[in-house]
């Protein structure tokens, strides 16, 4: 969530002071965003990664982080809400005189494939990714096998540093820019789980299953009944099935 915030407030900061053009900006945000999750991981990451495997421990340092980063541009920029200037077109667009939509969602749906694309591509036929995918069972048996863990790990989190950006962006222009923007990465987790988790195919699913309940509830039943209906779907995913649609159980072997 924080490198979310990251991406968006750098693509903010470019377009508004520097006065570059869209794809200047997303880029620098994107690189940016991406070196910014690199720093992150060596300085609050890696030292509790070397003291111990306890992954909870990490997962509280990440949540210190996201909060940390919050409250740094809320010092920084301060906590009111920004606009991006209208880089992106969202005149209406009808399709095929069904339904009525805009280009602005046509174009994050183009972008959301396209990235989704490239990372599985990515992570199922080059090297890197394929030692990403054998480290995600095992690190110590991939640094075992001659895998540079340290910098395995680095083009991780520069990938998710990248990734979060491309969402910052998005989102800042559809609704607004804000420190606490980085939150709705909740849901984005809530949709993992219920996918199953390590299963890009999975997330997608989740994230498709998780908006049309929104939707739905919203539109029979009521806006604010929005987020109870979300983490009812994560509880009964994980009282029923607890490693997602697409997730499959791991048995180690003795």
């Amino acid at each position: 969530g924080g490198f979310l915030v990251i991406g968006g407030y750098i693509c903010y900061f470019i377009l508004r002071s520097i006065g570059g053009g869209i794809w200047i900006a997303s880029l620098a945000a994107l690189i940016g965003a991406g070196f910014c999750a690199v720093l992150t991981e060596k300085l609050a990451y890696k030292p509790i990664r070397e003291r111990t495997n306890v992954t909870l421990y990490l997962l509280i340092a990440s949540m210190g982080m996201s909060i940390g980063i919050e409250n740094i541009f809320v010092i920084i920029a301060g906590g009111r809400f920004r606009a991006l200037p209208p880089v992106i077109p969202t005149q209406p667009v009808s399709l095929f005189g069904i339904a009525t939509t805009s280009m602005f969602d046509i174009l994050s749906l183009v972008t959301a494939v396209v990235f989704l694309s490239g990372l599985q591509i990515f992570l199922t036929r080059t090297k890197w990714g394929l030692a990403i995918r054998a480290a995600a069972y095992d690190l110590k048996v991939a640094g075992l096998m001659g895998v540079n863990v340290n910098r395995l790990i680095s083009i991780v989190f520069f990938t998710a540093g990248l990734l979060a950006a491309v969402g910052g962006i998005f989102l800042s222009v559809r609704y607004t820019l804000y420190p606490q923007l980085g939150l709705i990465t909740i849901k984005a987790f809530v949709a993992a789980v219920i996918g199953g988790l390590g299963s890009l195919p999975g997330a997608v699913v989740g994230s498709l299953i998780l908006g049309l309940a929104e939707m739905l509830t919203a539109g029979f039943i009521s806006s604010q009944m929005r987020d109870l209906v979300v983490f009812l779907l994560l509880v009964i995913t994980l009282l029923i099935r607890p490693t997602g649609l697409f997730g499959k159980d791991v048995k180690e072997k003795v």
